[in-house]
């Protein structure tokens, strides 16, 4: 049961069948559950729930435990409660952002806890980031549609709590993360040659499988990812995709220390990008249409900025020579244009950011005359994520990050989508 001032609410079930909360306890009275009548018993304190010996009733502590229990409960306003007889058993709950509609707010639900299959983890969520993907996927823009109803998130990092049968990789108490790629087949031809990212029979975290906008996860213990004990949880989380993805766009770049690398979009990707071009000895140039964004770049050791909202991106870089890497995070069509314009000849622009829209106009000619190579670049794989890790665990990147609650997940949302958040938010589930 939740206590919320005089009312208290939980689930009943009983011979006659079960129900979602429905009962009102005012001075010791049970009233009603799904039209059936629940006969209470009346004491003298504040708030008790009577229930008669032959019924159940769920109670909930800390959001997380439920313990079902026939015979009589006694709440006391504080929320405590304490059992007047019977006997109980356990059960798990836990709380959880669901998308049940596309393009409709995420709702905070209470849904039962997971459990372990064979070969799978359940991890008790600590920090679960939010990616542009999650808004994506909770609008339904993309041509391949994620399942519903859905927990997206696939930036998630926590504890170990429970291994499923044959789980070697993991054991309980080991922190770790939980990927897009939450599953892969493991013997195909991208699988064996180092590309399971490109698998045909993958799942994704957050997407075709539930994910860690939750205080609980399920997940395939090969595809988890062990966190180093040097790096917070709230650094893995961005990391876990964020990092990844950018890590592997820089690899995919081939950016080399006498490189002029361009990054189209300082934000959540992006921030991180630039770090990783200057680990691989590049001159950056940021691009973004916010002064602070820019600002944040500067910080982050980038060598020039370029506001695309004063100036033309393509122009400003030509100045410089021309880029011979461009990797475009953000999420709009025109920045994958300027980019290609941005580039010199022999230059490699590298798709990473997934707009709506879906479609970009390249010209063909210029392409094949100035010798221009255009790649997309899909997060990474367990190997890179680990090296990922590495890095930061060596000091050699920096996570900007908000915490925030995961009850205002619709509120970060829309903040993201306007371009409010500084860099990456974070939930603290």
């Amino acid at each position: 049961c939740r206590f919320w001032g005089d009312r208290v609410w939980g689930q009943v079930l009983g011979p006659g069948g079960s129900g979602s909360v429905c009962a009102v306890a005012t001075r010791g009275v049970l009233v009603s559950w799904e039209g059936a009548w629940v006969f209470p018993h009346i004491y003298p304190s504040p708030f008790l729930i009577g229930v008669s010996m032959h019924m159940q009733v769920n109670i909930r502590k800390g959001g997380l435990t439920e313990e079902i229990f026939a015979g009589i409960i006694e709440a006391t306003p504080n929320g405590e409660t304490r059992k007047k007889g019977g006997g109980c058993s356990m059960g798990k709950w836990m709380k959880a952002a669901v998308v049940h509609e596309f393009g409709k707010p995420l709702r905070i639900e209470e849904l039962p806890k997971p459990e372990p299959g064979p070969g799978e983890v359940v991890v008790r969520i600590e920090a679960s980031g939010l990616c542009h993907t999650d808004i994506h996927a909770a609008h339904g823009d993309w041509p391949i549609k994620p399942k519903l109803p859905l927990i997206p998130g696939h930036e998630g990092v926590g504890i170990v709590e429970s291994c499923g049968a044959g789980v070697t990789e993991v054991k309980e108490g080991d922190r770790v993360a939980i990927p897009w790629l939450g599953y892969a087949c493991g013997v195909c031809e991208y699988c064996v040659s180092g590309w399971e990212t490109l698998c045909e029979s993958q799942q994704n975290t957050g997407y075709t499988i539930d994910g860690c906008y939750a205080e609980y996860a399920r997940a395939s213990a090969r595809y988890v990812v062990k966190v180093p004990k040097e790096v917070d949880p709230f650094d893995a989380a961005p990391l876990t995709c964020a990092g990844v993805t950018t890590y592997k766009a820089v690899k995919v770049s081939g950016a080399r220390p006498s490189d002029l690398v361009a990054i189209f979009g300082i934000g959540g990707l992006g921030h991180l990008a630039l770090q990783y071009a200057k680990i691989a000895g590049a001159t950056v140039v940021a691009v973004d249409l916010f002064d602070e964004k820019l600002e944040l770049a500067r910080e982050l050791g980038a060598d020039y900025t370029v506001n695309a909202r004063e100036e033309n991106p393509a122009e400003a870089i030509t100045k410089l020579g021309g880029a011979d890497a461009a990797i475009v995070v953000a999420v709009s069509p025109k920045a994958f244009e300027q980019a290609y314009q941005a580039l010199r000849r022999g230059g490699r622009l590298v798709l990473v950011g997934l707009p709506a829209e879906g479609f970009v106009r390249l010209p063909i000619f210029e392409t094949v005359l100035r010798g221009i190579q255009v790649v997309g670049s899909i997060v990474g794989t367990r190997i890179d994520l680990a090296e990922t890790f590495e890095l930061h665990a060596l000091g050699r990147t920096r996570v900007v990050y908000e915490k925030r609650p995961l009850e205002m997940v619709n509120e970060c949302f829309e903040a993201v989508e306007q371009g409010k958040a500084k860099a990456r938010i974070v939930f603290q589930v």
